[in-house]
């Protein structure tokens, strides 16, 4: 932060009495070498942003983690999730929003256990009104579950 701030003309004294930091210990933590963690976070991140793109966008962190040790290296979920925050990568790359009704909807398939057995609700609802445009309910989740719900909010 404190060399993004020096870029933009600030000086680092002044940024370093501002955030209560001393400039010794700033000019000294630029000195120290890389720990082994970020050293590793360095070689990771190109290939998180590989399986990232190779998936078109759609992979979260999971999904990666998992390609990730498919391909034969040793990484941690959590670590695919630290480093997915800091590169700045979604799990799905979708706009959820709308400038009017009717304009997008999206669906949504849940189940629930009832004292008589599972009972499986599908919902459209309008991403603008945020009201529920078509539902079903069934005692299967059979692909006509949704297109029934489909079919009452057209």
């Amino acid at each position: 932060m404190i060399e993004h701030l020096r870029d933009k003309g600030l000086g680092v004294g002044f940024v370093c009495r501002v955030l209560q930091l001393s400039e010794s210990a700033y000019y000294a933590r630029r000195k120290r070498p890389k720990s082994a963690r970020r050293l590793r976070d360095e070689q990771l991140m190109p290939l998180i942003e590989q399986v990232h793109v190779e998936s078109g966008d759609t992979y979260g962190a999971r999904r990666v983690a998992r390609a990730l040790r498919r391909k034969g290296v040793t990484v941690a979920r959590c670590t695919v999730e630290r480093l997915t925050r800091e590169l700045g990568l979604e799990g799905v790359n979708r706009d959820f929003t709308a400038t009017r009704p009717d304009q997008l909807w999206v669906a949504d398939l849940t189940y629930m256990r009832t004292w008589s057995g599972w009972v499986y609700v599908a919902f459209v609802l309008d991403v603008y009104s945020r009201m529920i445009v078509g539902w079903q309910v069934a005692n299967h989740m059979r692909t006509d579950l949704p297109l029934d719900a489909l079919e009452m909010a057209l």
